[in-house]
């Protein structure tokens, strides 16, 4: 069977052959891995910044953005049966028993960082043929969704994040309407977080790199947001050209990107990070202006980071709910699919929005 792993000490990514998974316990499903996303993380660990294989081995399989079919179920499965189409979640709680987070099933609020996650961190990803999974870890889609359900999960970060948005809000002594926010980075996470804000009557603003006549702003348009290209205007240029906003997303992983577009929050406003810089890069900030802002304005700061089955059930409600509102848009996120052997020269010269590599029909 053939999977796409990196060999870290060896600094080499190939196509390798690995065995055939078993079934063994119980509650075991056995999924065809159907489609895998491609995103930055994976780019990251095939240039060997990070990715960590699992004990015992001395390479990773890639890839955790999964979609697959099930083709046998263990005989206490109770919500799988073989033909569901499935998204796979990817982290798995730590072992130790004080975790209470890990022990509650929400390993996304692990104290400990000893957690595992599949394609990135201690345990093979889904750049393979066939996997074997524990039921809690498989969730179902929707066959409607299947030509969109590799989406699933980078729109867990957003679905997640719109979670505790809700929380965040409760604390206003009104009901709050009118909300304006500002998503940065044009990627496939930025562009569904912008999707999600939309959904939810918000006006959005889109920032990235691209120029305004781009494919990505014409998407950006298409869903009722409006485009900002950094090409015209600049990160501190930003709240004067479209004011102050309710919430700032952030999806460039660039803390220069991220902390300069603070003053664009109102008071009371909230700033979500999403992004993970790479690190090494020593930058100058107005920290005395962000904590007298966060203070005096009443401002809320918060990372999210997708893990639970529970943020993969959201997103798929929302990916359907996108289909409904705008089809073509959530279709045209995924611009390149590419088969396996393809991985290397995707990962070297990225293209377009969101890439795919399908392994099975």
């Amino acid at each position: 069977m053939r999977a796409m792993a990196v060999f870290p000490n060896r600094r080499e990514l190939k196509i390798i052959d690995v065995p055939v998974p078993v079934r063994q316990g119980e509650r075991d499903v056995m999924v065809r891995i159907r489609e895998v996303g491609i995103c930055g993380t994976d780019r990251e660990i095939s240039e060997f910044h990070y990715g960590t294989p699992a004990s015992g081995t001395d390479r990773l399989v890639l890839g955790h953005e999964a979609l697959g079919e099930v083709v046998e179920v263990g005989p206490s499965v109770r919500t799988l049966a073989p033909g569901d189409l499935v998204a796979l979640t990817v982290r798995r709680p730590c072992n130790v028993p004080e975790c209470l987070a890990c022990r509650a099933g929400r390993s996304d609020f692990c104290v400990t960082g000893k957690f595992s996650e599949r394609g990135i961190h201690g345990a093979d990803g889904y750049l393979t043929e066939l996997v074997v999974e524990d039921e809690h870890y498989v969730v179902r889609v929707p066959r409607v969704l299947a030509d969109v359900a590799v989406l699933v999960e980078p729109l867990t970060i957003a679905a997640k994040a719109a979670v505790d948005l809700d929380t965040i809000l409760r604390r206003y002594p009104w009901e709050p309407m009118g909300l304006r926010a500002l998503v940065l980075g044009g990627g496939p996470i930025g562009l569904l977080a912008a999707m999600t804000l939309v959904a939810r009557n918000v006006k959005t603003f889109v920032y990235s790199l691209e120029p305004a006549n781009s494919d990505r702003a014409e998407l950006t348009r298409s869903i009722g947001a409006e485009y900002v290209s950094a090409r015209d205007t600049s990160v501190a240029d930003l709240v004067s050209r479209i004011g102050a906003v309710d919430v700032v997303f952030e999806a460039v992983g660039t803390a220069k990107v991220a902390f300069g577009a603070v003053s664009c929050l109102a008071p009371n406003g909230v700033f979500i990070l999403s992004g993970v810089p790479a690190g090494g890069k020593t930058i100058e900030i107005d920290l005395d202006g962000i904590m007298r802002d966060i203070v005096l304005k009443n401002q809320v700061l918060f990372g999210t980071v997708n893990a639970s089955r529970a943020s993969f059930e959201a997103a798929i409600q929302k990916l359907e709910q996108f289909m409904g509102l705008f089809p073509a848009a959530i279709r045209g996120l995924i611009t390149h699919r590419a088969k396996l052997e393809d991985v290397p020269e995707l990962l070297r010269h990225p293209s377009g929005i969101k890439q795919v590599v399908v392994l099975a029909s």
